[in-house]
């Protein structure tokens, strides 16, 4: 085990316990959420539709993070870290895994209620459940195969330190693979892709504001959008842009602690988008299509 005076080139000790109690109150609040949301989803919304499919898979990877976040608390309650290199970094690759998959995840989304709101007919064809699940399965491998050569980096990175600075070795000297620029680029893409999602549908649902019936829909689907927009701006778009910035590094394990936060946010997406989110329904699309 390695101790805080190991780590003093990392971050400043005093620190730790906070970290630890961010860490902490994600893991107490994001394993029960998204335990009950994936229950909910599987029950009452089966996975009969492309939104179903990629809200699933969201909750899984939150769930991932969630299961990670023990080591997480442990290591900055008391300021050692217990197990080898190894496993501090696929702890780590857990973690930005779910900033990865979640990204991609919450964009399917957004691209799924594009098309349900701006083309529902024309948009059919594509929006099937078999499409979603070969989506998925190519995220989910994408991320895995990524975790490769980031793994190799760390790993020399660690052993040439010779010694454990376990999630605090993101801050120093980081590895140099032309890998890092991977999150950044991905996140900013996704973020670019949601903006451009929620103007044309602002813009389709403002020309049938008319229609009084449809008001309260058009109000859940608006608060997907600005949710999606505000779970990059506020949870995922920082941590991504402290990998580039050194000035940024700093705060790298404040702006991990607020990412992990997004977790406890993803249920509520889910719930705006469901009309009776708790009613099983036999096509969660119907009330988006009639748009």
């Amino acid at each position: 085990m390695r101790n805080f005076s190991m780590m003093k080139n990392a971050t400043e000790p005093e620190m730790y316990p906070a970290y630890a109690l961010v860490f902490g109150s994600v893991m107490t609040l994001g394993l029960p959420l998204n335990a009950i949301s994936l229950w909910i989803l599987f029950r009452c919304h089966s996975l009969k539709s492309p939104s179903a499919v990629f809200m699933v898979n969201l909750a899984i990877s939150d769930l991932l993070l969630v299961i990670s976040l023990p080591l997480r608390v442990y290591f900055y309650a008391t300021g050692t870290w217990p197990l080898n290199n190894m496993a501090c970094i696929w702890i780590t690759m857990l973690f930005r895994n779910n900033i990865r998959s979640s990204s991609i995840f919450i964009t399917f989304i957004c691209v799924d209620r594009l098309l349900a709101v701006v083309y529902p007919l024309r948009s059919r064809h594509l929006r099937t459940t078999s499409n979603a699940w070969k989506a998925v399965t190519l995220v989910w491998l994408f991320v895995v195969v990524v975790n490769i050569p980031e793994s190799v980096d760390y790993s020399r990175f660690l052993k040439d330190r010779n010694e454990s600075l376990c999630f605090e070795f993101g801050r120093g000297s980081h590895p140099q693979s032309p890998i890092r620029f991977l999150q950044p680029a991905l996140v900013l893409t996704m973020l670019a892709i949601n903006v451009v999602c929620t103007a044309l549908v602002s813009s389709t649902l403002r020309r049938h504001l008319s229609d009084s019936a449809m008001v309260k829909n058009k109000v859940n689907v608006m608060l997907i959008f600005i949710m999606n927009l505000m779970m990059f701006t506020v949870f995922f778009l920082p941590v991504s842009l402290a990998i580039l910035f050194v000035n940024w590094r700093p705060h790298f394990t404040s702006l991990l602690c607020l990412a992990s936060v997004n977790c406890c946010f993803d249920p509520l997406l889910y719930y705006f988008s469901f009309d009776g989110f708790w009613k099983r329904k036999e096509d969660v699309d119907t009330s988006f299509a009639r748009d």
